[in-house]
């Protein structure tokens, strides 16, 4: 009898992880506007929460709620780290120096990685020279970028990075040769 119920509790435990992981996922394509996958996710969900919630109707005590309870917070976790190797999403990435040579440095070399790259000259607080370069990059290559300041010597640089939805004409968002 108790073997039965923990192997209830550790089943309900991990569908539930399952489900709250789809959730996730599928909030975050709803996001980044990436339907078709979505169907699937709210099918499977809805099949699946249909089920747990009839067996949770149908047995008494706290601790089936607990491991609920437990399986969305996991799920919520699980689902957060899945998106972050995922990293999904188009980035608009400013970078602000003061050093002008290491901003032309930055963004010739982002040129031969293949981005699209606009460098200028700004004014800063106080009306103080600064130079910006701006690119736009995918997200999950927001650490070439990184690794290309770092091999610049540019170190904790002020950055303003913006999320954008959609793309269009002569910019490209991601790199056509290794770096």
């Amino acid at each position: 009898m108790i073997q039965s119920i923990i192997f209830t509790l550790v089943g309900l435990f991990l569908i539930t992880a399952f489900t709250n992981i789809l959730a996730t996922l599928k909030t975050i394509l709803i996001s980044k506007k990436i339907m078709n996958p979505v169907y699937m996710l709210v099918f499977v969900d809805a099949m699946i929460f249909a089920t747990v919630v009839a067996k949770m109707n149908s047995e008494k005590g706290l601790h089936f709620t607990i491991a609920y309870a437990l399986g969305k917070t996991m799920g919520v976790f699980i689902g957060g780290k899945i998106e972050e190797r995922l990293a999904l999403g188009i980035l608009e990435v400013d970078v602000f120096l003061n050093d002008k040579n290491k901003m032309i440095e930055i963004a010739e070399k982002l040129r031969e990685a293949g981005y699209t790259v606009n460098n200028y000259l700004a004014r800063g607080n106080n009306g103080d020279r600064r130079y910006k370069v701006e690119v736009v990059i995918k997200r999950k290559e927001f650490k070439i970028l990184e690794d290309i300041m770092d091999g610049c010597g540019v170190e904790h640089p002020t950055l303003k990075i913006k999320n954008l939805n959609k793309v269009e004409g002569k910019i490209t968002t991601t790199r056509i040769k290794t770096v």
